[in-house]
């Protein structure tokens, strides 16, 4: 509760009086015993006049009686007023005050049982704390009790948020920034003491304007609640209760400075070097000192951490570089976390306490705000490391376009909160902030009018996927592979190896032909032979390169053409027109080449001829009968021969290929150099050589 803090910051406590209140009391004992003395004298003087005088001068006698009665009221209220001698000469004396006299009303601190005569006393106590003068609260006892539980019962719940110390403190009192002057009076606001406090309980009680608790000073130097604040104590007290604005429970270390000081010798507890004492600046080094072994610990962790996952998951060098890089703000956020915690339990806290300590409190918050800023954002990196590094291995390319998204949508949320903390703690206020920016945003639309158009490119880019990245896409005029998907822009990396950045935005208007989406890579091409090449040995090539293409690992068994298509200038032209289904460009090119080089032996095998631009000069002899045999007729059997011949051919040719075990794999680039190994005779040894001797044995 609020006076257990305040007990500890007295030494003594707000419900128990020191060994000079005893004192005083003693002595207004002895007064009241001698005012009574006096009244009893003053009665029985009174009582011998009138037993003196005669019947007719009852008038007489009942003057008297009056003045006796006037004067016993006027012992009374002196002996009252001198009870009432209380200390209001600071708002913290008043403060005080109020909550000693009301925590002996309620017995919350000496849990001691209260008689009603000193009741009345404490509750007369309290009400001379508050401006009532020239309210119904100055007649109306009742009422006046009422409003003191109230305040009392709203000065607990916000205990937390009071700085005591500062309301004693003279120069606070002689700064103009936080008195008011005015009319003639003088005031002090106890509560929201800030405009952080003010927006804070704006939150939390859900409205625009939160309740003041303001002391003010009268011509007698005394300092007193104003009427304001007695007048709404009750709906104070209400508004909180609904909202649960409780006190916390049980006591609560603010500050272990008096133990430490205790400890130590004076002249560390004087002295003092810019309002901060010897003891205080000793205790900054040696946090520092902490601090920098906190952050001496945090890298060597991570260091360690690091290598076990590089041999446990099988990370590369630049991974581990990486999370060093990224775990670098860890130790030293972990640090100023230890220094600010550190520093509230030694230091009092406040523009108003000391302007020194202030400056160093503030500059150690934004040092967290900017600290913590950039360790969430190499926490983003990290995690979209680690993502990007499993989105690899993943056969869908969804997640990446998605994870550089993420990451950039989480670096731009990092860094608005960052701004937010930093304004926190340089005491901006951020409603009217927002409120302006609310106010110009109209304005920045139509300035960012490109920026907005980039950004819903961007998201209809990653909702309607049109390619992904790694796709060879053909986009207007530019043709590449895509590299990443941005915020504002596409990159594609072209096979010049030169980069295109494209505004998202003409995403959404543009033709966009991916070539990376293709199931099926077409070939279409002529095979050129010879003129003499015979009709049967036509037939069993075409034949046998059907049956090449019919036991290829890669090409597309349901459609593809290979057939007499063409008399050329100088060959007979055979179209090929084959598919491969192949997952990239490299596999295309080894897939192709496989077919092409098995054509090639099977022309071989079958005799046939590859035939290239020829120009053949005949010189006709008029003279001479040329002598034409004309060929053969063709049996019912010839060709059906020709093609059981081409078949057995590319058969005997595809029985000995590698792949007829293992279905090869997709192209792997690899930038060292290839290994070959020599016999004896410096010539290179093929590991399957020793298995095909043995077949052929």
């Amino acid at each position: 509760m609020y006076m257990n803090k305040s007990k500890r910051q007295n030494g003594q406590g707000f419900g128990i009086a020191g060994h000079g209140v005893w004192l005083g009391w003693l002595a207004a004992l002895a007064m009241c015993l001698s005012m009574m003395g006096g009244q009893v004298h003053a009665q029985s003087q009174a009582e011998k006049v009138t037993d003196k005088a005669p019947s007719g001068s009852s008038k007489v006698a009942d003057a008297i009686k009056d003045k006796v009665v006037d004067a016993k009221e006027q012992m009374e209220k002196e002996k009252e007023a001198e009870a009432l001698k209380v200390d209001l000469t600071t708002p913290g004396q008043t403060v005080k005050t109020f909550i000693e006299a009301m925590d002996k009303i309620t017995g919350l601190w000496d849990e001691a049982t209260i008689n009603d005569e000193d009741k009345k006393k404490q509750q007369n106590i309290a009400i001379a704390c508050m401006w009532v003068k020239g309210t119904d609260y100055e007649t109306d006892r009742a009422k006046a009790v009422l409003a003191a539980n109230d305040l009392y019962s709203v000065l607990n719940r916000i205990q937390d948020y009071l700085s005591m110390g500062m309301l004693d403190d003279k120069t606070y009192l002689g700064n103009a920034d936080y008195i008011d002057e005015g009319a003639g009076k003088k005031e002090i606001t106890l509560f929201p003491i800030n405009d952080g406090q003010q927006d804070e309980f704006e939150k939390l009680l859900n409205t625009t304007s939160v309740p003041r608790i303001v002391l003010e000073r009268n011509d007698a130097d005394e300092w007193k609640f104003d009427k304001g604040t007695v007048e709404r104590a009750g709906s104070m007290l209400k508004l909180f209760t609904e909202h649960d604005i409780n006190p916390k429970r049980g006591p609560m270390v603010t500050s272990i400075a008096p133990m430490i000081e205790s400890a130590l010798p004076k002249y560390l507890v004087q002295g003092e070097f810019l309002q901060i004492k010897y003891w205080q600046w000793l205790l900054v080094l040696i946090l520092i000192f902490i601090g920098m072994v906190i952050d001496l610990f945090f890298r060597i962790l991570v260091k360690s951490s690091s290598r076990r996952l590089i041999k446990r998951r099988g990370m590369t060098e630049d991974m581990h570089e990486t999370i060093k890089y990224s775990a670098r703000p860890f130790g030293l956020l972990a640090a100023a976390v230890f220094w600010i915690t550190a520093l509230k339990l030694t230091f009092t806290i406040g523009k108003d306490e000391n302007l020194a300590v202030y400056v160093l409190f503030s500059s150690l918050r934004i040092y967290i705000a900017v600290i913590g800023t950039l360790t969430a954002w190499r926490f983003v990196d990290l995690i979209a490391m680690f993502l990007e590094a499993k989105a690899k291995r993943t056969s869908t390319k969804f997640d990446d376009v998605l994870i550089p998204l993420m990451r950039k949508t989480f670096k731009v949320f990092v860094v608005a909160i960052g701004i937010v903390y930093a304004a926190g703690a340089l005491g901006v206020s951020i409603a009217p902030l927002l409120a302006s920016i609310g106010i110009a945003s109209v304005g920045i639309s139509f300035a960012m009018k490109d920026t907005v158009e980039n950004f819903f490119g961007s998201v209809a880019v990653l909702l309607d996927r049109p390619f992904d990245v790694g796709d060879w896409v053909l986009i207007d005029s530019a043709e590449g592979i895509v590299e990443q998907v941005g915020f504002r822009s596409t990159r594609i990396r072209t096979f010049y190896n030169s980069q295109i950045t494209i505004p998202n935005s003409n995403l959404v208007r543009a033709k966009v032909d991916n070539y990376g989406r293709r199931r099926y890579r077409r070939w279409k091409t002529n095979l050129s032979v010879q003129y003499d090449t015979t009709p049967d040995q036509l037939i069993a090539f075409t034949e046998g390169v059907r049956e090449l293409v019919r036991t290829h690992p890669y090409t597309r068994k349901d459609y593809y053409e290979v057939y007499c298509n063409e008399f050329g200038d100088s060959s007979l032209d055979i179209l090929l027109y084959v598919f491969f289904e192949v997952p990239d460009w490299n596999t295309e090119l080894r897939e192709r080449e496989r077919l092409f080089l098995d054509i090639v032996r099977l022309a071989d095998a079958l005799g046939v001829s590859f035939a290239f631009p020829t120009r053949t000069l005949h010189l006709y002899n008029e003279e001479k009968d040329a002598i034409h045999k004309p060929s053969e007729a063709p049996l019912s059997s010839t060709e059906r021969r020709a093609e059981v011949l081409g078949v057995h051919a590319a058969q005997r040719l595809m029985k000995q290929q590698t792949w007829q075990k293992k279905k090869p794999g997709a192209v792997v680039i690899t930038g060292a150099p290839t290994d070959i190994k020599l016999d004896d005779g410096g010539n290179p040894v093929v590991e399957d050589e020793k298995e095909d001797e043995g077949k052929k044995e």
